[in-house]
C-alpha cells in the first residue's frame, strides 16, 4: 500500500445509524439491557396480581378512559387483544362498535415491519397471527385516528415502555395525519424513565388503572 499524507475518505458512519438516526452503540446496549431488566420486574409484578383484582382494576381504567375517548361515528379506534395480563378492553370495544366507531386491531405482518390495522366486530371471524396473537381474519385495513396501546411500564414524559417488539414506536412514526396516541396500563407501571432513544414516540395521554392520568405537554 502507497503512502497518503492526504488523508483518507471519510469513515462510514452507517453502523452507527438506527432508522437513520444516529446512535452511539454503548448508549443503545446499556439502555436495551435496561429495559429488559425493568420488562422482567414489571411482569413478575403483573403476574403477582390476582385475576379478580385486575378484572377490577380495569373496570376503573375504562372508566376513566370514557371521559377521554368519546367513540362516534366515522371515528377510528385501534385497539388492542389482551396478551400477558394486559388490560382487557374488550367490553370497551363492544361498547366503541355500539357507538357507531370502527374498532381496529394491529396485525404484524412480518418481523421488523410497521403493523397494519384491520377492522373487527364482535363475534367476526378471528385468526391466529404471528405470535399466536388473534386478529381480524377478513377486517378491511384502515388508518385509526386514535390508537390505545397497552403499557407495560411508562414514564414522565409519556414514553411506553412494551414488551420490546418496537412494533408501535415503527407504526407510527408513519402514519399520516398522526393519531392521537393513548396508552393505558395499571398503575403500578410508571417508572422515573425508560431512557427514550431517538425512535422512541411518546404518548399523548396516559390512563391508568387508578384513574390518574397524564398529558404529554
Amino acid at each position: 500500500m502507497q503512502d497518503d499524507d492526504t488523508g483518507g475518505s471519510a469513515p462510514c458512519m452507517a453502523h452507527l445509524l438506527v432508522g437513520g438516526k444516529p446512535v452511539d452503540p454503548g448508549t443503545m446496549r446499556d439502555v436495551a439491557c435496561f429495559r429488559k431488566a425493568e420488562r422482567t420486574r414489571l411482569m413478575q409484578a403483573r403476574r403477582a396480581v390476582s385475576s379478580p383484582d385486575r378484572d377490577a382494576v380495569t373496570r376503573d381504567l375504562r372508566t376513566a378512559l370514557d371521559t377521554i375517548v368519546t367513540p362516534h361515528p366515522g371515528m377510528r379506534i385501534a385497539a388492542y387483544w389482551p396478551i400477558r395480563g394486559e388490560p382487557d378492553l374488550r367490553d370497551w370495544m363492544v361498547a366503541a362498535h355500539e357507538a357507531g366507531a370502527t374498532v381496529l386491531l394491529p396485525v404484524v405482518i412480518a418481523k421488523d415491519a410497521p403493523l397494519v390495522f384491520r377492522a373487527w366486530s364482535p363475534g367476526c371471524a378471528m385468526a391466529r397471527g404471528i405470535w399466536g396473537i388473534p386478529v381480524p381474519a377478513h377486517g378491511v385495513e384502515a388508518a385509526p385516528d386514535v390508537v390505545i396501546s397497552p403499557l407495560l411500564g411508562v414514564d414522565g414524559g409519556c414514553f411506553r415502555l412494551g414488551n420490546g417488539g418496537g412494533y408501535y414506536d415503527r407504526t407510527l412514526c408513519d402514519l399520516n395525519p398522526a393519531p392521537r396516541v393513548i396508552g393505558v396500563g395499571f398503575a403500578d407501571c410508571v417508572i422515573p424513565t425508560i431512557f427514550p432513544m431517538p425512535w422512541d414516540i411518546p404518548m399523548d395521554s396516559v390512563v391508568l388503572s387508578d384513574g390518574s392520568m397524564r398529558h404529554r405537554t
